[in-house]
């Protein structure tokens, strides 16, 4: 079996980007910022680009040191890796990143299994993960760690209060667990709560943002904790191939738009906001109320599939992602403009009653 994706038509040209915020652009100013950065080797820390990103993220997330890597995947298994030890338990909700979207990894790498705890729309209570500590025994798996998502992609974009974070987090360290935020979309929470990001992941341990959602960079994250964690985790960067040469180049267009892209986070809400508004008005299709940029609907009053629905936008130039067989999902970014907003709804109506 072949796992090399399907190679993209591009014949038919995307007008409307829906698919994800992945699929931002860098924009001219952040390429010119890029064409302008100081660079050096980041694997043998004479970069002072990258130096810059990690300083600058550490203080916006309060925590003491970071590092910068290719993708928000590797931040979620390095950190697993650094924090635990082969057979150890994470505990992560059930519709997790790490749980049905990353190969595996947790598994194959740093050789850990994840329980997967129930909750709504993306989330778990503290008394839920209460319920899940089991008392330590040479019978179970040592529980070392709990993994939670901000926001909560397939709860649907949902944010995470500070005080559930903070509750969550003190079950945890009361029974000895380290707590990590997969911060793919942190930026978007803070935003939405209007809080600084610092105090939405005060009582996580280590934390990771993501630069190539709606902050539109082109490549990187960063990964923050301790010093000494962020130590320890050099070690498995290296390992798994993440550490770089002339890395500058890409943390400063990550530093670009921690300067210029967070505030305008709120358009892609509000756009967010106008889609599901003018969906919900589309016989046949139900729609999920979004908190961010996510927009999940239901088909199937259309008599259609998400995918089948998809297929016949496709050729119009629109594009969304599919979350299972009437679930789809749509994502505002930078790239996705109010008026597009409106076109879009004229057309999703137009292809599900054709």
């Amino acid at each position: 079996m072949s796992y090399e994706p399907k190679r993209f038509d591009f014949s038919i040209p995307v007008r409307i980007n829906l698919y994800s915020d992945t699929q931002t652009r860098p924009t001219r100013a952040m390429k010119e910022a890029m064409l302008a950065a100081e660079m050096g080797d980041e694997q043998g820390g004479s970069d002072p680009s990258v130096w810059a990103l990690c300083d600058k993220a550490a203080a916006l997330m309060g925590k003491e040191a970071a590092m910068f890597l290719p993708s928000g995947t590797m931040c979620n298994q390095v950190a697993l890796a650094t924090h635990c030890r082969p057979g150890d338990e994470v505990l992560a909700h059930v519709d997790a990143h790490i749980q049905g979207a990353e190969a595996g990894g947790p598994g194959a790498i740093a050789g850990v299994m994840i329980r997967g705890l129930p909750g709504p729309r993306g989330q778990f209570t503290a008394e839920t993960l209460e319920a899940a500590i089991t008392p330590v025994s040479r019978y179970a798996p040592p529980q070392r760690l709990v993994e939670v998502e901000q926001t909560a992609n397939k709860g649907g974009g949902t944010v995470w209060s500070v005080q559930a974070l903070n509750d969550v987090a003190a079950v945890a360290h009361k029974h000895g667990l380290q707590v990590h935020m997969d911060g793919a979309r942190l930026m978007n929470a803070a935003v939405a709560l209007g809080v600084p990001a610092s105090e939405i992941v005060a009582g996580c341990d280590t934390v990771w943002l993501d630069f190539t959602k709606g902050l539109g960079a082109p490549l990187g994250a960063v990964l923050a904790g301790s010093r000494d964690f962020i130590g320890e985790a050099w070690r498995w960067k290296q390992r798994l191939g993440g550490s770089m040469r002339q890395g500058g180049m890409n943390a400063a267009a990550c530093s670009y738009a921690l300067d210029h892209h967070i505030d305008r986070l709120a358009e892609d809400h509000a756009n967010a906001r106008s889609l599901a508004r003018g969906l919900a008005q589309i016989e046949g299709i139900t729609v999920e109320e979004p908190e961010t940029n996510l927009v999940f609907f239901s088909t199937e009053g259309t008599g259609l599939t998400a995918a089948e629905l998809a297929a016949r936008l496709r050729p119009q130039g629109l594009m969304f992602s599919i979350s299972d067989t009437y679930r789809g999902r749509a994502c505002l970014h930078l790239d996705v403009t109010a008026a597009q907003v409106e076109e879009a709804i004229a057309l999703i109506r137009q292809a599900a009653h054709r």
